[in-house]
């Protein structure tokens, strides 16, 4: 097997080896968790909703105040040349971009330039048998940020109130949380957008809940409306959940996931359910719509 660490980084305005690539303790995403992030995902060396993830990303930098340092064309081109120094063809690639260097303290200013890296490793995926049987969460006590405090839109690296809710999850034995906001709606897992399907509406939670807006929930939507199905976009308790026929989860990882339980109620009779197959299989055939850039 592969060593999954990457041979090569880019880091600021060049790529370096493993060994070299080194960001200062003086780094306010260090010290102060300033600085954004995004994951993307490349099949058999095409890079998946690349201008997606890449105006999430600009999204992200702009609700911080925080200049993007590259043009999209210039990013699309790193992000390739990542996968062919690193020789990866299904790989997940990490973008991270902080408020930079800098003195001691809060003000933004203090940083001249923020620091970017760009990493890719070999893609692992999960064990068939999830896919399969379904993965388990619990209702996380940790409720998610507020959105007058921070926008679930900045793909943070203060990532810590999902953080807290993950070591939940770990120590009940599930795959994840998920999440409430303070009104006690559900918003999202820790790293995954969830949907549920009840008398014959696919649900999930809307974005004013609380939630990021992610890419693969946006294409799952937008799938289950093309096969003519029922999609609510809503605020929902937990006990709707509990009682719903089928639950998924999605990322750009997971792709479309399957949920047997949450806390001690099981989900539906049967799991993954017909809607959730449906839904696998649609992504499956359609995915070669999303498709941006190749090697």
């Amino acid at each position: 097997m592969r060593n999954v660490l990457p041979e090569w980084i880019f880091l600021n305005d060049t790529f370096v080896t493993r060994d070299q690539a080194t960001v200062s303790v003086f780094d306010h995403g260090f010290l102060y968790g300033d600085g954004v992030f995004e994951t993307l995902r490349a099949y058999d060396g095409r890079l998946f909703q690349v201008e997606r993830h890449l105006s999430r990303l600009q999204d992200s930098c702009d609700l911080i105040g925080l200049s993007s340092p590259f043009p999209k064309t210039r990013w699309r081109e790193l992000l390739i040349e990542t996968l062919r120094r690193n020789e990866l063809t299904d790989a997940s690639i990490r973008v991270t971009i902080s408020r930079g260097e800098g003195e001691l303290g809060l003000d933004p200013l203090l940083c001249p330039r923020p620091t970017v890296v760009i990493m890719a490793k070999p893609w692992r995926p999960y064990s068939p048998e999830l896919g399969e049987t379904g993965v388990h969460l619990t209702i996380g006590m940790v409720r998610r940020n507020p959105l007058a405090t921070q926008s679930p839109q900045i793909k943070s690296l203060s990532f810590l109130n999902n953080i807290l809710a993950k070591h939940e999850a770990i120590r009940a034995g599930s795959f994840d949380a998920l999440m409430l906001n303070i009104d006690g709606f559900l918003t999202e897992c820790t790293t995954s957008n969830v949907f549920f399907f009840h008398q014959g509406q696919l649900c999930t939670p809307a974005v004013d809940c609380g939630i990021l807006q992610g890419v693969t929930r946006d294409i799952v939507i937008m799938l289950a409306r093309e096969a003519g199905m029922t999609v609510v976009e809503s605020a929902f308790t937990p006990e709707q959940v509990f009682i719903a026929e089928e639950c998924f989860i999605t990322n750009t990882g997971l792709e479309v996931m399957p949920v047997s339980h949450i806390g001690t109620n099981h989900i539906g009779e049967r799991c993954p359910g017909v809607v959730t197959i449906k839904l696998q299989q649609l992504f499956q055939s359609n995915r070669h719509r999303f498709f941006d850039v190749s090697l």
